[in-house]
């Protein structure tokens, strides 16, 4: 009776595995990318940039995947309230675990679109996307983010917008870090 609960267990944990990889493929395919987690020395580049910023109250991570980025945004940044925005269910639930465990108030996490959010209460956007959705991005943001707001992206620049810095990363990549201000 223990053999055959042990295997039924089994097998329904396979299945949910293979069911939660499934959903992150799909989503993957159809976002064009997949969760990409940032490395610690992206993290810490990324919160000395917000350090800079003085208006930086309601922070959006667009695209936060499994919720390092804006978990460790949050743990810095206690005065900030921080808003990561991810599609796909799987790494959304582990972002939602990870910051309940990290007892992370000032951090949420929605499932949305960042294509359709409305970015116009965000003080700072940070974004660690790929090139099609940076310039996807583009004119939402020059409609939806108010003059003075910031975006900080990972990796990628903003096509057609000058950045105010760009600051490189002490990784095995050299990550540049882009901040603009929007005008």
């Amino acid at each position: 009776m223990l053999n055959t609960l042990n295997q039924i267990m089994t097998g329904v944990l396979i299945v949910g595995m293979f069911t939660a990889v499934l959903s992150i493929v799909y989503v993957s395919l159809r976002n064009g990318i997949s969760p990409m987690p940032s490395t610690a020395p992206v993290r810490q580049v990324v919160t000395a940039e917000i350090k800079r910023i003085t208006n930086r109250k309601s922070i959006v991570e667009a695209g936060s995947g499994f919720g390092t980025l804006a978990i460790h945004m949050g743990k810095y940044h206690t005065d900030s309230q921080i808003i990561g925005l991810e599609n796909s269910r799987i790494p959304l639930w582990i972002s939602k675990l990870l910051a309940r465990m990290d007892n992370r108030t000032n951090v949420t996490f929605l499932r949305r679109d960042l294509y359709t959010y409305s970015y116009k209460d965000a003080d700072l956007v940070v974004c660690y996307l790929y090139p099609g959705a940076m310039k996807r991005l583009t004119s939402i943001w020059s409609k939806g983010l108010n003059p003075g707001a910031q975006v900080i992206s990972v990796c990628f620049a903003i096509p057609d917008w000058e950045p105010d810095r760009v600051t490189i990363c002490k990784d095995i990549y050299h990550t540049k870090v882009y901040i603009y201000t929007v005008s």
